[in-house]
């Protein structure tokens, strides 16, 4: 039987469908879109059985549940874009892959949560993230949440974002808030091997597993470690979130590709630390560091594929 990953076009999904195959293990792939599955999966594309759909739309998951063991679900947004919101894709968009999982009779189910994340929050995206979880975790299926904080690799957003920033802005930069937020990177490929420990591992049904690399890193120190990636310098000026808000407003209004926005500012507030690091103490897995050859992806930031991100929203791979 097969194991299908929802958004396998996306960073985690493509990269669990790639480990997977390697494995030998048959693969389903839901996409959205067709073009960049075939750009993300790459070699691997012909090996992978493709059935396009959507999470919002729940007449078109059945088709791909056909025969499954297990879903990986990795479909999220981080921002809000095209008339994709927070509630209808993290949150209903995990409840109709779980109706549809359901009924199909798939047994086993890991959904890729967020560090941090609860329904209780006054941060819209962590809220929709844990009111999904929580749908997940009534539900009927052998589930297991994995709640990784800000994943860093290859095609990542978040890192990327700041590499191709830097691009853009020379001398002074903006150390964001001041710099101290704390995030606790977590290697992409670690976040994969979390993933299938996990289909291995019956014992993590139930269980809730926060995932995190091996440093505490504040965004200024993230900051440092990007500029001297790239073998550049820059004056770091901090920057309140209030003088920052009205300039992402702006990005967001005239950038389809736009790298913020500002619910990803208020986001800072919220630590994204992980005190029980399940890569640690439940897999012996020793996480990758944030820093030198693993990070060194970020110095394939051209100018050219900046500016077709930023003011196209394409797909860079």
């Amino acid at each position: 039987m097969t194991i299908l990953i929802t958004g396998a076009a996306g960073y985690v999904g493509n990269q669990t469908a790639k480990k997977l195959v390697t494995l030998g293990q048959p693969v389903r792939a839901l996409v959205r879109t067709p073009a960049k599955a075939k750009l993300r999966l790459g070699s691997i594309a012909e090996h992978i059985d493709t059935v396009q759909g959507d999470v919002t739309k729940p007449a078109t998951l059945a088709p791909a549940m056909r025969d499954v063991k297990a879903v990986i679900h990795t479909v999220a947004i981080a921002m809000e874009k095209g008339g994709q919101t927070y509630e209808s894709v993290n949150y209903q968009g995990t409840i109709n892959v779980v109706k549809a999982a359901e009924a199909a009779g798939v047994p086993r189910f890991i959904n890729i949560s967020q560090n941090g994340a609860r329904a209780d929050l006054p941060y819209r995206f962590l809220a929709s993230k844990g009111r999904a979880q929580d749908y997940v975790a009534a539900s009927s299926l052998q589930w297991t949440a994995l709640r990784p904080s800000a994943i860093f690799g290859p095609q990542d957003e978040f890192f990327n974002s700041f590499a191709r920033l830097l691009k853009l802005t020379p001398i002074v930069f903006p150390l964001i808030g001041g710099g101290v937020a704390q995030f606790q990177p977590v290697y992409v490929h670690d976040v994969v091997e979390a993933v299938i420990r996990c289909l291995e591992d019956d014992s993590t049904i139930g269980a809730e597993l926060a995932l995190g690399g091996p440093e505490t890193l504040t965004l200024g120190e993230i900051e440092r470690r990007i500029i001297e990636t790239l073998g550049t310098w820059r004056l770091l000026l901090p920057v309140p979130i209030a003088l920052l808000r009205p300039v992402v407003r702006l990005m967001q209004a005239v950038l389809p590709g736009s790298p913020v926005s500002t619910s990803l500012l208020d986001l800072l507030e919220a630590p994204n630390t992980v005190p029980d690091n399940a890569l640690v103490n439940r897999f012996g897995i020793e996480p990758i560091p944030f820093a030198g050859e693993h990070i060194a992806y970020l110095r394939d930031n051209t100018l050219s594929d900046t500016l077709a991100k930023f003011f196209g929203n394409a797909t860079v791979n």
